[in-house]
């Protein structure tokens, strides 16, 4: 009898570990931090969001939230990674409105942007400003389409990045209107920003970001918003929606995870961002940047994920871009 007994205490201490072994990533996933993953350089608008969100996030998880650059080809380094990785809620995706342009800029991606992620959030939306130099002879965007239409691809425009949602916000503006622009690539918004203030360019889409540093200088002219509405920052600065009916070119941000992360861990994470989202103190950052909060269901992100993809792959056809 002893024998039996001792043979089933031992079997059940056996069983008993290797229940604890079968599980431990259960265990290990509530102590491990979480990394967002960044496919921008530190100091823009997505990072400095991945950076507050995941302060406001941590606290509610209690757990490490740490934010991980990793630039290049649009934000496709960061998204490869991530569709990468193991479906725990350990690696998330801070994206941004490349995300859906991609899809039918690249001619090919190593990753499928809607199939192989999880949506959890839309974090916020930025409009874009349209910047024109002191020397251009417009001051609002209907004076600007009449002149670029009394003098065809005789104005220029800096593209601060191919394929940015600045980039086809320009594009967006010629299909919608039939003026022509003459594109001046730069790499970067800083330093197309520092040539239009310096007047070697005559217009720029460009981001608060970048623009509101130079409110009320006299050296730029701010002509309209990509908004529908007016931003609360720049009140008397009318959409460009005002002179062209419908015309709405805003950038968003964005939360992802691998693909099938378990509805749970997805609901938990979409919960926390949530709250952090909704927090004063993101509100107020989020608004010095011109942003708004976006607070969408996982759902609600999908959904606007596949129409988002359909919206630009018409600007991307119109502009004939391909990145191979």
């Amino acid at each position: 009898m002893r024998t039996i007994k001792h043979c089933l205490g031992a079997l059940g201490l056996a069983l008993g570990l290797g229940a604890l072994t079968a599980h431990p990533p259960a265990a290990a996933q509530d102590r491990a931090p979480i990394r967002i993953i960044v496919g921008a350089a530190p100091g823009g608008t997505t990072d400095t969001l991945a950076r507050e969100i995941s302060i406001g996030m941590g606290m509610i998880l209690k757990r490490s939230v740490v934010v991980e650059n990793r630039p290049g080809a649009a934000g496709n380094i960061a998204a490869d990674l991530v569709a990468k990785s193991a479906p725990d809620g350990n690696t998330l995706l801070m994206s941004f409105t490349s995300h859906t342009i991609n899809a039918s800029l690249f001619k090919s991606l190593p990753f499928d942007p809607i199939k192989d992620f999880t949506p959890i959030t839309m974090v916020g939306t930025s409009p874009g400003i349209l910047v024109a130099a002191q020397h251009v002879p417009a001051n609002n965007v209907s004076e600007l389409l009449a002149l670029a239409k009394a003098n065809p691809g005789q104005i220029n425009i800096a593209l601060a990045s191919i394929g940015a949602s600045t980039h086809l916000a320009g594009e967006r503006l010629k299909m919608m209107t039939g003026v022509q622009f003459t594109n001046v690539p730069y790499k970067g918004t800083s330093q197309a920003m520092n040539d239009l203030v310096a007047g070697h360019v005559d217009l720029l889409f460009a981001n608060p970001f970048a623009v509101m540093p130079h409110v009320g200088s006299n050296k730029v002219k701010l002509l309209g918003v990509t908004s529908a509405t007016p931003m609360k920052q720049l009140p008397d600065v009318p959409p460009i929606a005002d002179t062209v009916p419908g015309f709405e070119s805003d950038a968003w941000f964005g939360l992802f995870g691998p693909k099938n992360m378990p509805p749970d861990v997805t609901q938990r994470l979409y919960e926390a961002a949530r709250q952090a989202i909704n927090n004063p103190d993101f509100v107020r950052k989020l608004a010095a940047d011109g942003g708004t909060p976006g607070d969408m269901t996982p759902e609600a992100f999908a959904a606007f994920l596949s129409k988002d993809i359909t919206r630009w792959a018409e600007v991307v056809k119109f502009t004939g871009a391909a990145i191979d």
